[in-house]
């Protein structure tokens, strides 16, 4: 199973469901494109929060040294991001794969985050309830599903269940489940949410 991991916008809990999805099937990760946190970067906290010994961490095909667009922090760092220089890596295991920001967050002047997701990829999107949250799933979810895509949403924080029943109902995807706003994420509690989240993943084999 290969797994794209996408948000309704930025800080929405990409990462820590992309841990718990890596937990769930012992998957391996793969950031392509990080902006920015090279000393601390996404796949640092990934391997922070897992506890198997099976994963395997993929290079970033660009890491940039600015926390902006990748395409404005690839001009600061004075390259142009190219789609046929990021490569999905080759692995008999799953595979899951963080992007950047939202669908529509620009590699360059052409492509987006958008470009990356492949047909046989089950897209993940992250919804956290913020003012304007609804909006942002209905538009991010609906352009998934117009293109095709296998489309599943993971809820982050808090409940809101007026928010989450709405977008539910307005897009008929399944839910995965929920990461709850937890005072601190280490790798027990992944693994407890690894452990709960597992089922219904391993029904889109």
């Amino acid at each position: 199973m290969k797994i794209f991991v996408t948000g309704i916008s930025t800080e929405v809990g990409k990462t820590i469901v992309s841990a718990v999805l890596v937990e769930a099937l012992k998957a391996d990760y793969w950031k392509p494109v990080q902006s920015g946190d090279l000393d601390y970067s996404d796949s640092d906290k990934v391997r922070e929060l897992i506890s198997n010994d099976k994963t395997v961490f993929h290079e970033n095909s660009y890491a940039l040294h600015t926390p902006m667009s990748p395409h404005a922090s690839a001009a600061i760092d004075g390259v142009e991001i190219k789609l046929g220089n990021i490569k999905e890596p080759e692995t008999v295991n799953h595979l899951v794969i963080e992007g950047a920001g939202g669908l529509l967050v620009p590699l360059n002047d052409t492509d987006t985050i958008f470009d990356l997701i492949q047909p046989n990829h089950l897209v993940v999107v992250v919804s956290r309830h913020y003012l304007g949250s609804i909006n942002h799933s209905l538009l991010t979810i609906n352009a998934l599903l117009e293109r095709g895509f296998k489309t599943v949403i993971v809820f982050s924080g808090d409940p809101h269940p007026t928010t989450e029943d709405i977008i539910l109902k307005k897009t008929g995807i399944p839910t995965l489940g929920r990461i709850k706003e937890e005072p601190a994420f280490n790798r027990e509690i992944i693994l407890q949410y690894a452990e709960q989240i597992s089922p219904n993943l391993l029904s889109f084999e």
